[in-house]
């Protein structure tokens, strides 16, 4: 069931979510050589000094769109407002990050099911800027129960990505520290 669910404790490949933490803040205080900047609209983020991604939440998405020439409407009926959604330039790549923090059985469970739609919806919207589109669960351990096998499998078919309480670097395009001795 660990097909893309990967667990891990090294914060300098990737951001370890013990219960839901904060992306930009991680990566701000935890990750050597990284920064986070606020900026007119969302989140610059910079590697050793140099501009590597942007980072958008909920409505400052469609601010960054409408900056852009992009009107939400003409692709949606409604907004999507995702957790994080994180620009890395150099993949010229839009990563949507869901974390979904579960200890208790309750609706979490079929948004899960949705991915599909929201991945289609948002490659759609990002079309006119020629933007890749990737769509990103981070989720709690508790989705490691055999009764979300069924939807976990569901997830990687059809096109979305999830991990265990942990992103990897590498798999959204930022660059992973070298490793200290």
């Amino acid at each position: 069931m660990k097909k893309d669910g990967i667990g891990g404790a090294n914060t300098q490949t990737g951001i370890n979510f013990e219960g839901k933490v904060d992306l930009l803040e991680f990566l701000d205080k935890k990750i050597e050589g990284y920064s986070v900047k606020k900026a007119k609209i969302g989140h610059e983020i910079f590697y050793n000094g140099k501009m590597v991604a942007q980072s958008f939440r909920k409505h400052e998405l469609y601010k960054f769109l409408l900056i852009r020439g992009v009107d939400y409407r003409k692709y949606l009926s409604k907004k999507l407002l995702p957790d994080d959604a994180i620009y890395v330039i150099k993949e010229n790549t839009l990563f949507i990050i869901e974390v979904k923090y579960q200890q208790v059985a309750g609706s979490v469970d079929e948004k899960l099911q949705t991915c599909d739609f929201k991945l289609k919806q948002y490659k759609k919207l990002f079309s006119e800027l020629n933007y890749e589109v990737e769509y990103i669960y981070v989720l709690s351990d508790w989705f490691k129960d055999e009764r979300y096998k069924d939807t976990l499998e569901y997830v990687i078919e059809v096109g979305c990505k999830y991990y265990f309480e942990y992103l990897p670097l590498h798999k959204i395009g930022l660059p992973v520290p070298k490793e200290s001795k």
